[in-house]
């Protein structure tokens, strides 16, 4: 009898000490998700550049950092498609003319964009055959690429010759920077600025398909 009650003992023992470890294991999982849900919320999260409209600033298949906290982070948690929660915090400031920031596109908030601020609310823009003006002064652009010789008639296309327009309250104006090849807000219009996500901040990666190989000499770039 004594002996069958010490291998009792010594079973609900084994079986604590299984159940804690499995406890401490399932916290430890519960927690890093947490914070990885945290972390991609509300300070950083990392974006990988789909197509050429940022060239050559940003090429296919680098990888870069966003700062969620700048613009001010935000608490969105939905279920099957339908937002159950939804809140954004204070912004440290507004977008400014020149910043690379992510956003949800406007005809379909399930995709991001990436694109570069070029006027903010109030601000009137105008293109005139491929150069920009922003309150009647010709912005000096080092970072803009043309692919196409060919200038555009406004009666033809927004791409070239666009506006004057003027920037409503509450939107930003988008533009790639590989102007002839960029759709944004010359097509679909100002960005409201509840749609921005973040402000690009720095290459962690890149990597060239054609090639297969890492592009090196662009990891941990900033972006500007």
């Amino acid at each position: 009898m004594e002996s069958a009650r010490v291998a009792t003992k010594t079973k609900s023992r084994r079986a604590t000490r299984t159940k804690s470890t499995l406890r401490e294991y399932v916290e430890a999982i519960v927690l890093a998700v947490l914070l990885t849900v945290v972390i991609r919320g509300l300070v950083v999260q990392a974006f990988r550049i789909p197509t050429g409209s940022m060239e050559d600033t940003l090429l296919v298949g680098d990888f870069l950092f966003v700062n969620k906290l700048v613009y001010g982070s935000e608490i969105d948690i939905g279920l099957a498609g339908h937002r159950l929660v939804y809140y954004r915090f204070p912004a440290i400031r507004q977008p400014h003319r020149g910043d690379v920031i992510v956003f949800r596109y406007p005809d379909d908030p399930s995709r991001d964009f990436i694109k570069r601020c070029v006027a903010v609310e109030g601000q009137t823009i105008e293109i005139k055959n491929k150069s920009l003006y922003v309150n009647d002064t010709l912005q000096r652009e080092p970072y803009v690429k043309h692919s196409d010789e060919r200038i555009l008639p406004r009666e033809i296309s927004a791409r070239d010759n666009f506006g004057p327009f003027v920037v409503p309250k509450g939107h930003i104006f988008m533009m790639g920077d590989n102007r002839d090849n960029s759709h944004d807000s010359r097509f679909w219009g100002p960005l409201p600025l509840n749609l921005v996500k973040g402000k690009a901040m720095i290459l962690y990666w890149s990597w060239e398909a054609e090639r297969s190989m890492p592009r090196f000499n662009r990891l941990f770039h900033p972006v500007r």
